[in-house]
């Protein structure tokens, strides 16, 4: 590529002549869309006399790009050599000239958000200046391929993305590398048969640095395959420079589309090969549940999201959902590799949206592997990162050892695999190294277990979340303390407010109170006097006796107030306030069954590797015996420690969960006490000796 950091580092020169006007960070913000139209100006330079006399006769944009030879046309009498010719009108000339751009041309200039900063260098006296130096760049195809082109963009596109103050809307290109690589892995006889079309989705595609690394890897090892790259974005201006990108290597523009890929799925009908993803962290999509649970109203089975909701704080599971909805079904399938941070691997009980989600991608073997990234690898955050590859042909992966993944999912901690930066950006403190790329790659497609590298069937992420009851056994007694209790119960307080009774006391006074707070005055009057006759009631039967048996008790307590009419809450009100739990007492029962005791509920997670995940299957045959496997474990783990116990069958969940941590922990061993100790008394030492250097 001839002069390609020549050209890059020119350009960088004419955003140093932004300094003042602009922070470093908003230097892209003019550049870029610059580079843009510099480019198709160069691009539209041989026709530009052909589209001019056409537009005489026939304004139709579909004519005057097929006249122009591109996607694209312009129809303004101005080029970037012309508008030098007026410096006095030199901003009214170039807003005129973007103008006779065609639509889609138009719309990247219109997502840069451009027209702001066309004021703003004006008015600053920088909009000629600018122009002309731009002017003086030759973008002519003749002398800048399309791939030469594409590679000056995508070099701009990360030095102003590290330049950001948070680097929004940007993966690391490292990171970017080692995730193609990762998907590309062992299929280097597909990618280089001659003639072969790829499809690459990203659906957060930000810039579009996945789609081009992407493209790039397989046109290194095929120059004449056809890649084919589809994306969406919600961020105008990152969708700007994407479709601009894919525009200037020659591709199909209208394959980037934007908008919510929650609630306008651009792409609706589209399966792909290849996907990548890096979502962002953590989105909140409260505004769009309405639009989310309707499709899934509408759509049933075939919606994107019909195997789970995750919490509204965090819409990671969401995009995992969206991009699986676009694998092949095909006989080659698909393969896509998604970053996530910590939270898809484990948030969510068994039951919640976040398990469901896990369950249905673990169950249906989507789930081939994860990687563990190194922390501070990224601008905007530091946190522990994670890289998903997908597949549903994860059968036909055969290993070089023979192995089969099928069934299987493969931990790869790659937390070490990284170097420290001579200088951060932003928060990104480490890089991973082409060295680092290549070794957890050949770990991951070697597929055998090591000190990085674990390998489990898919049961030993699943689990039942069993509900262990214990028996309720209380004693009732009438005493003073336990008459106290009543103010602790929610359905006796509640008669009564007395911050309230005294505010409506006062506006009655002052004779401010309406109907119906006047209504609300007498409820509580009515309340605290039903309060009154309880406890009146309940203390002319004081006595020291104690009872066992919550049905005689409650006999008799409904004798001692059965001309207040209490309700059936205040009622169990009183009942609860007078007892106390007793391991002696009797059992309380309901409707003959013994009673659970809610305060001693507890619950038990069972592996699903103990073979009883067909406990909740639809079949009958299986139950009982899986109700054994269930009693057995629980008999062994809970009885030592429980006296008498049991699983309410009802209340079983199945859960998956992946504790990635967990599998790779090692123990360290703790430090003697006494080397502790002496360590400390030294530094006391030292501390000593330095404060006495200070006072003399």
């Amino acid at each position: 590529m001839q002069n390609f950091n020549g050209k890059v580092n020119f350009i960088w020169k004419i955003a140093e002549l932004l300094r003042g006007p602009y922070k470093p960070e908003k230097y892209g913000d003019v550049i870029l869309p610059m580079v843009v139209l510099r480019r198709f100006d160069c691009l539209l330079e041989n026709t530009k006399k052909e589209v001019l006399e056409k537009a005489k006769t026939v304004d139709i944009e579909m004519i005057l790009n097929k006249t122009a030879g591109y996607g694209f046309s312009n129809k303004s009498q101005f080029d970037f050599e012309k508008l030098l010719d007026d410096a006095d009108n030199i901003r009214a000339n170039f807003e005129s000239y973007i103008q006779g751009f065609s639509s889609n041309i138009r719309e990247i200039i219109e997502n840069f958000e451009f027209e702001k900063e066309i004021k703003k260098l004006d008015d600053n006296n920088l909009l000629f200046l600018v122009i002309k130096e731009f002017d003086g760049i030759d973008f002519h195809p003749d002398k800048v391929s399309n791939q030469e082109m594409g590679y000056i963009f995508e070099e701009l596109i990360r030095r102003f993305s590290e330049n950001a103050e948070a680097g929004d809307h940007y993966t690391p290109r490292e990171v970017i590398k080692l995730m193609v690589n990762l998907i590309f892995a062992g299929k280097e006889k597909e990618l280089t048969i001659p003639g072969s079309i790829f499809t690459v989705g990203d659906f957060a595609c930000g810039t579009g640095g996945m789609l081009s690394v992407a493209t790039e890897y397989i046109k290194n090892l095929n120059t004449g395959a056809q890649v084919e790259v589809f994306g969406q974005e919600i961020n105008n201006q990152s969708y700007a420079i994407c479709k601009a990108d894919i525009l200037i290597k020659g591709q199909q523009e209208k394959n980037i589309v934007s908008g919510n890929s929650f609630t306008e799925d651009g792409h609706r009908d589209l399966k792909v090969r290849y996907a990548l993803m890096n979502p962002p962290f953590g989105v909140d999509w409260k505004k769009d549940k309405g639009f989310i649970e309707k499709e899934i109203n509408d759509y049933g089975t075939n919606s994107r999201f019909d195997a789970g909701l995750p919490r509204t704080s965090d819409g990671s599971l969401l995009f995992l959902q969206h991009m699986l909805s676009k694998m092949n079904n095909d006989e080659k399938g698909s393969r896509m590799a998604m970053v996530f941070n910590g939270s898809p691997l484990f948030t969510g009980d068994a039951g919640s949206g976040e398990s469901e989600i896990r369950r249905w991608v673990i169950e249906n073997d989507l789930l081939e592997g994860i990687i563990a990234l190194p922390t501070d690898l990224f601008y905007n955050t530091g946190i522990a990162t994670y890289v998903w590859i997908l597949t549903n042909r994860k059968n036909e992966d055969l290993i070089k050892n023979g192995a089969i993944r099928k069934g299987k999912i493969q931990l790869v901690d790659a937390t070490k695999f990284s170097r420290k930066m001579r200088k951060s950006l932003g928060k990104k403190r480490n890089e991973i190294s082409e060295e680092n790329i290549k070794e957890i790659t050949r770990i991951y497609g070697d597929f055998k277990e090591n000190e990085y590298c674990k390998i489990f069937a898919n049961k030993e992420f699943g689990f039942l979340k069993v509900t262990i009851e214990r028996p309720l056994k209380l004693n009732f007694k009438i005493s003073e303390d336990r008459i106290e209790n009543l103010y602790t119960e929610t359905a006796f307080s509640k008669l009564f407010d007395e911050d309230k009774f005294e505010e409506l006391n006062l506006k009655k006074e002052k004779q401010t109170i309406n109907k119906k707070e006047q209504a609300l005055l007498e409820k509580l009057q009515e309340g605290k006097k039903l309060q009154e006759e309880i406890i009146n009631k309940l203390k002319e039967n004081i006595n020291d006796k104690i009872n066992k048996n919550r049905e005689n008790f409650d006999k008799e307590l409904k004798k001692i107030l059965s001309e207040l009419n209490l309700s059936n809450a205040e009622h169990k009100a009183v009942l609860m306030a007078l007892s106390e739990r007793d391991v002696a007492a009797d059992y309380c029962k309901s409707r003959g069954k013994k009673e659970a005791d809610t305060t001693l509920r507890d619950t038990e997670s069972i592996p699903l590797s103990i073979d009883v995940e067909e406990y909740l299957g639809d079949t009958t045959k299986h139950i009982k015996k899986e109700k054994q496997n269930i009693l057995d474990y629980v008999e062994k783990e809970v009885k030592p420690h429980v006296n008498e116990f049991w699983i309410d069958h009802a209340k079983t969940k199945i859960g998956y969960e992946i504790p990635f941590t967990r599998y790779f922990y090692k123990y360290e061993k703790l430090r003697p006490f006494k080397e502790i100790m002496l360590e400390i008394a030294e530094l006391e030492k030292e501390i000593q000796e330095e404060i006495k250097k200070v006072i003399g």
